[in-house]
């Protein structure tokens, strides 16, 4: 038997499944959902700062999610299971025009609400910047999380933000993204940040804010000139194919290549960037290892190398495979100043955990506690009713599907008694003689005329054999 084709154009996970499921992340790392709440409602505005949103989540987020009008919350949370959604991000605006997110943590919570006090679009921040960074492979890596100033030293139980409630946050926004490891996470893959950091109020208000910002990283080797890293840039656009050639520097009014790295006839030497002055802070560079493939050396090229070691050589060994990079961020947008107002325990629902402008003390606090147990164990009650009903239920069909056959005999006897019933209500003829009313509804019509006359004149017996024989009786009008 011939085997199945697969389809390997139409289908992009006919070969890897996983990966194309899970989009170039693993099938265990967390997944998000950004949500306008109320997609009619909140604006273009707010829609456009969702789908910024959206995109800073990428790779582990739903990009093409289309909300409609009709859906409601309760539509994104029952897919949340079968998709492996851990969270959801919800954007909303009130009718006082509040903006508003919500950062919930499914199946139970929590659910820690933000209103977002300022915010930039990512197309405002590109507009803002002289060379501002193209969407290119940033996006196919989750971004790097820098948090600070999430807890701090000083607060405990009883502070106006507890520090359960600072752990509780960090652990939130840490679950949104993957974990890095160091030692096996490789330096290249790491395209992009996302800095959270919390201001730090002077009066200690009790408020907790939250700014939010996402750049793209860029490297660029040190120690070289900027008409070598023109040439080594020009290298690498020339192993391109189906580019265009405008990259190239122009070297066609010079008389040697020795004039355009000194720059010129008038040029003041070769310079590189440390005299140029076009280098970077000290502080942004970093040594990256040379992670390019080497040859395997000999057992004589070993020993010259032990040799050398030995000898004092291995410092220069060393810093031959090590790199110095500039590292540049470029920020892509958006902005956000998040202020915290309240903690829910549940999805989206459930007991108040924190809150920023209502405050309850321990009477009032175990008043609460006693009505949410009210209201758990009525929960229960109900659950446990359902569920006897739907065993009740299906118990019943179970019986009905064993009775089938005999339950039709049956039906069938009951309606025989039915008939029986309806035969004990004789037919009374008196109800609709002549003198009552005409049940046919021909009375006073011409034909009934034409009969009465035949019956007068003794014509109707033969119009009755006529009947009887079959024949077709002959038409009679009726005479003046």
């Amino acid at each position: 038997m011939a085997r199945r084709r697969t389809k390997r154009r139409t289908h992009v996970g006919a070969n890897a499944p996983a990966a194309a499921l899970s989009g170039h992340i693993n099938t265990k790392d967390p997944k998000s959902m950004v949500i306008r709440i109320g997609a009619g409602e909140v604006g273009t505005s707010v829609s456009q700062l969702a789908a910024d949103v959206r995109r800073v989540m990428e790779p582990g987020t739903a990009s093409r999610l289309k909300e409609r009008k009709a859906n409601r919350l309760r539509d994104y949370v029952s897919m949340c299971g079968p998709l492996g959604v851990s969270h959801l991000l919800l954007f909303s605006r009130s009718e006082s025009g509040n903006t508003n997110m919500r950062l919930a943590i499914t199946p139970r919570g929590p659910t820690f609400h933000f209103r977002i006090e300022t915010y930039s679009l990512a197309k405002d921040v590109r507009k803002a910047q002289r060379h501002p960074k193209g969407g290119g492979k940033e996006y196919i890596t989750a971004p790097l999380l820098v948090m600070n100033n999430f807890t701090s030293p000083d607060s405990d139980s009883k502070s106006k933000v507890p520090r359960h409630l600072e752990s509780l946050t960090t652990t939130a926004f840490q679950s949104l993204f993957p974990p890095i490891n160091p030692q096996t996470t490789p330096l290249k893959s790491i395209r992009r940040v996302l800095l959270l950091n919390r201001e730090k109020s002077a009066e200690e208000d009790g408020t907790f804010i939250v700014n939010f910002r996402h750049y793209a990283i860029t490297t660029k080797a040190v120690g070289l000139s900027k008409p070598l890293r023109r040439l080594n840039a020009a290298e690498k656009f020339m192993s391109k194919k189906g580019k265009k050639k405008g990259g190239l520097p122009n070297l066609g009014k010079l008389q040697d290549i020795s004039e355009f790295m000194i720059g010129g006839e008038n040029g003041d030497g070769y310079q590189t960037d440390g005299t140029s002055g076009s280098e970077a802070e000290t502080d942004a560079e970093v040594e990256v290892l040379d992670s390019a493939p080497r040859r395997v050396l000999t057992s004589k090229a070993r020993t010259a190398a032990a040799v050398a070691a030995e000898n004092g050589y291995e410092e220069g060994a060393k810093d031959d495979n090590v790199e110095r990079r500039a590292v540049k961020m470029v920020e892509l947008g958006p902005r956000m100043r998040m202020r915290m107002t309240k903690v829910e325990e549940g999805l989206c629902a459930g007991k108040i955990m924190w809150h920023e402008y209502l405050h309850k003390s321990k009477a009032e606090m175990r008043e609460l506690e006693k009505k949410w147990e009210i209201r758990r164990q009525e929960k229960e009650a109900r659950k446990k009713v359902q569920k006897e009903n739907v065993e009740k239920k299906k118990k019943e069909r179970a019986l009905l599907r064993k009775q089938g056959p005999a339950k039709k005999e049956g039906e069938e006897e009951d309606d025989g008694d039915e008939m029986d019933v309806d035969n004990k209500y004789d037919y009374d003829s008196d109800l609709y003689n002549d003198d009552g009313f005409d049940s046919e509804g021909v009375e006073g019509d011409a034909e009934e005329q034409v009969n009465a006359k035949l019956e007068a004149n003794g014509k109707w017996e033969d119009e009755e054999e006529e009947i009887a024989d079959g024949k077709k009786p002959k038409k009679r009008g009726l005479k003046a």
